[in-house]
Order: C-alpha cells, then structure tokens, then sequence
C-alpha cells in the first residue's frame, strides 16, 4: 500500500489521540468512586434492611408491652376494688375471707405480671436503642452515597471535558490523511488493543517494542518513502521518523 510519507507523519499524531481518548474511556470505567459508591450503597441497602427489621421487632415488643400493662393494671384494678370491700367490712365472715385471699392471689399475680411488664420494658428499651443505632448508621451510609455521587459525577465531567477537548481536533485530523490509510489504521488498532500504528525508533518497534532483526530493517530503508511498511512482529503500521536507526 501507497500512502504520502506526511500522512503516515499525521498518523501518529492520530494515533496519540486515539490512545488518550482510550486511556479516558479506561479512567472513566473504572474511576475509584464507582466501585467505592457500589459499595456504600451495598452497605446502605443492608443497613436500611437490618432498620426495617429492627423497627419491625419494637413494634411486636411495644404491642407486648401494652399488653403487659394491661394485665397489671387490670389486676391492680381487680384488687383496689376488692381491698374496697374488705375495708367496708360488708359481708359475711366467709366473704371477707374470700375476699383477703383473692387479694393475696391477686397480689401474687400482679408481682408475676409485673415481672413479665419489667422484663418486655427491658427489651422495649434496647430495641429502641437498636433502632437508634441504625438509623444513624442508616443516616452516615447515606451521606457517605451522596459524598460519593458528587465526587463520582465530578470525576466524569471531567473526563467528559477532556475527552471532549481532546476528540474536538481528531475529524480534522482525519480529514488531511489518506482514506484508505485510516482505514488500515482502523482495522489494525481495532486487531491492536486500539494501537494501529507505532513509530520506528532506534530499530524498535514503538508497539510490540520489539528489536527488528537486521533481514527486515534492511527490506524497511530499500522501501519508498511512500510504501506503508508492518512491522512482522505485531502487524503494525511501522512510521519511519528520523530517530528509526535504518
């Protein structure tokens, strides 16, 4: 293939644009903040998870704990009306009788009640400290998402920006060189890891980085100016510059 020696020149140049704007895109996927938001979302979402089953368990406890109440004070009630009676003194003998050890049942039965209500009062209360807890861990986790979503959202404007200041010349560019040689860039970079074309320095390949061996640096400096050589190694379009050692 034919192709002006300056075009090849140009070509470089094409190709230090293409390798920063690949080197962007490979910032822009794997910016820290994307893995780190990930993360602190993932850390949220548990967060928010172990919350709603905490809030869950105090609202059972909390349901006991009326309950619990009630019980005593229905037999608290149970036995000021009874220790009423008793104080008036009506009734028979046996009623009286009756009466005291229904309040000595009922107080027996208030101090189990009591010790039942003290006991769901106790873990009432570290539910709720539980809650607490995780609603201020719920809280911090989501600070910590937004602070990163900022910073993620930074990070790509300004990628994009470069990118876009970076890109703005490349249509230009393309237009002062050979079509067909673009083409063969292309197809070789998109083949290359996105490296289409190198430059022959020092008897080196500028991909590969391989040393020429002696057979095929001497077929490169019989070759026209205008021919577009390939290195034999990686299968590169090889630039001769002035620093090539042919």
């Amino acid at each position: 293939m034919k192709a002006d020696p300056e075009h090849q020149q140009r070509l470089l140049h094409l190709q230090q644009i293409d390798t920063r704007l690949q080197q962007i895109d490979h910032a822009r996927a794997r910016l820290p903040q994307l893995a780190q938001l990930q993360e602190a979302t993932a850390a949220r979402a548990a967060v928010a998870d172990d919350l709603v089953r905490a809030e869950t368990s105090l609202s059972d406890v909390r349901r006991e704990l009326d309950r619990a109440e009630s019980d005593v004070a229905q037999v608290r009630d149970r036995a000021a009306r009874d220790q009423q009676r008793l104080d008036s003194g009506q009734g028979s003998a046996k009623d009286l009788t009756a009466l005291q050890h229904e309040l000595e049942s009922l107080a027996r039965r208030q101090s189990d009640l009591e010790d039942v209500e003290i006991e769901v009062m106790e873990r009432a209360e570290a539910g709720e400290e539980r809650v607490g807890t995780l609603t201020a861990d719920r809280d911090q986790a989501t600070t910590r998402v937004e602070e990163l979503t900022r910073e993620r959202d930074a990070a790509l404007a300004e990628l994009d920006r470069e990118r876009a200041e970076v890109a703005a010349p490349r249509a230009d560019l393309v237009s002062t060189i050979d079509p067909a040689l673009v083409a063969l860039y292309d197809r070789v970079r998109d083949a290359s890891g996105g490296l289409g074309a190198a430059p022959l320095v020092q008897r080196r390949c500028g991909g590969c980085q391989l040393e020429l061996n002696p057979v095929d640096l001497g077929a490169i400096a019989k070759a026209p100016a205008d021919e577009v050589v390939r290195c034999e190694e990686c299968n590169r379009i090889l630039v001769r510059t002035d620093e090539s050692g042919l």
